[in-house]
């Protein structure tokens, strides 16, 4: 009974082991990590933040769109995750300044590829959007 109990206990430790996170499963939390790193508003401060330090005023000038509202909560988020690191300096008046960590430094690629897509496919997306449209008003 005892060998039956360890080879149970030896089977789910390996079955733990052996199922690695897939953004596929429903309950993985791996699918909070993919929302984080697929907002609009995270890959843009990232591909910013990749040429180096800068104020909060900094990027919200170099984020056509942003509100402070939502560049205050995503660089919040960012910061929680370990992806930026906001360093504030003992000054007066105080100066804030945030900058991607190493983890941070390995979304630049990736979601510059990204962009470089969605600068590329531009035109045949809205190619595509307009004729969907003029199929489904014309029906």
């Amino acid at each position: 009974m005892l060998h039956s109990v360890g080879a149970r206990i030896k089977k789910g430790a390996m079955a733990r082991m052996s199922s690695a996170p897939s953004v596929l499963e429903p309950q993985c939390p791996s699918r909070l990590v993919l929302d984080r790193i697929a907002d609009k508003w995270t890959a843009l401060v990232i591909q910013i933040l990749a040429h180096g330090t800068m104020r909060y005023a900094q990027l919200q000038r170099a984020i056509g769109g942003i509100s402070q509202k939502m560049l205050t909560q995503t660089l919040r988020s960012l910061e929680r995750d370990g992806l930026v690191q906001r360093t504030v300096h003992p000054v007066i008046p105080p100066k804030v300044e945030y900058s991607l960590t190493r983890l941070g430094r390995t979304l630049i690629e990736p979601l510059h590829a990204l962009c470089r897509w969605s600068e590329k496919h531009l035109a045949e997306l809205q190619a595509n959007r307009a004729r969907a449209k003029a199929t489904r008003e014309g029906l």
